[in-house]
């Protein structure tokens, strides 16, 4: 699968490379612009690789699973992927989202100016994110989500613009993702109150 993968790209115009080992992904990722990483490794396990990763940058993961199931994708996300795929998936649905998750990492935000609503601050040129002085570690959807949220901090953002402003979409069907991308972040700032559910309606920035 890796070998064919890894032909596909390079015949598409990409610079591609390839580990046998979670352990040589550990060791070659942090030169290259997105990982596509199998979550069935012969040496560690998949999320854990993802996790580690994750909590060293923003270096933009799209996961295979074995599965097509919700939990394993909910799994793959809440372990810092940016996007989960099946393994059966073919090569230009693979180029489709390597593409897509680009676009959406390397998008600016609507407006970089800093936010602080201390001890929270969130730089929006450099896209950090620092809670009581330290950095939290988040995705580029976490970062852009707490960002829209921080942008309008009296006002309560609905679930549709959430979706059409993070992820350029109005897929209800598919709005888990969203309240995935919550969770997650509510875990990482350590408390539940950053991020205040709007039943019916949305979320809105808390005050931790």
């Amino acid at each position: 699968m890796a070998e064919s993968m890894l032909y596909s790209l390079l015949r598409q115009g990409y610079e591609a490379k390839s580990a046998d080992t979670g352990r040589e992904a550990l060791e070659m990722y942090r030169d290259v612009d997105l990982v596509l990483l199998d979550l069935d490794l012969p040496d560690i396990d998949g999320l854990e690789v993802c996790r580690t990763m994750r909590a060293a940058g923003s270096t933009p993961i799209i996961s295979f699973a074995g599965r097509d199931t919700e939990s394993d994708r909910v799994h793959a996300l809440q372990a810092g992927s940016d996007d989960c795929v099946v393994k059966s998936c073919g090569p230009r649905e693979v180029v489709a989202r390597i593409e897509a998750v680009m676009r959406r990492t390397q998008a600016t935000t609507p407006s970089s100016k800093d936010i602080s609503l201390r001890p929270l601050h969130i730089n929006g040129r450099t896209r950090e994110v620092r809670l009581d002085g330290r950095v939290v570690n988040v995705t580029a959807k976490e970062f852009e989500l707490l960002y829209v949220l921080a942008s309008n901090p009296e006002s309560v953002v609905s679930r549709k613009e959430l979706m059409a402003k993070v992820w350029e979409c109005d897929w209800m069907e598919s709005s888990r993702t969203l309240d995935t991308h919550v969770s997650s972040l509510r875990s990482k700032l350590g408390a539940s109150k950053w991020i205040i559910t709007v039943r019916g309606v949305g979320y809105r920035i808390g005050s931790g």
